[in-house]
């Protein structure tokens, strides 16, 4: 039992290693956060492994820990990155690739479109440039 213990902790390394990687090089911002999820999800899993190898049951309230920190960095991310200005549905281009509204991704700003996205019922405010009002 325990060689496969340690033989899953060696892959879950790897796992970190690669995620790591991507942290490192993007290319972009959301790239960069997966990656981030994908450390915070190995980390609990490594725990959870250590845990049971080395029957210590309190590396489980650690790994829980890790869980909820990872969660709050992905809302931190959220509330930092995205605009709901420009969250928009995705528009496919020509290769099939669509923009997921994200500041910082290409495409995210070139939406096209002026009117609020679906589920969006709030009035879009004016600026008072180029109202023709009067």
């Amino acid at each position: 039992m325990t060689t496969a213990l340690d033989l899953l902790l060696l892959a879950l390394l790897l796992s970190l290693i690669v995620g790591l990687g991507r942290v490192w090089r993007g290319p972009g911002f959301a790239d960069r956060m997966l990656a981030a999820q994908l450390l915070g999800t190995t980390g609990v899993a490594m725990l959870i492994v250590l845990a049971e190898r080395f029957a210590q049951p309190a590396l489980r309230d650690v790994a829980l820990v890790l869980a909820l920190l990872a969660l709050l960095a992905v809302l931190a991310f959220v509330a930092r990155v995205w605009d709901p200005d420009d969250a928009v549905e995705p528009t496919a281009s020509a290769d099939g690739a669509g923009s997921t509204g994200l500041v910082g991704e290409p495409g995210a700003a070139a939406s096209g479109s002026d009117g609020p996205s679906s589920g969006d019922h709030r009035p879009r405010q004016s600026n008072g440039v180029g109202d023709d009002h009067g």
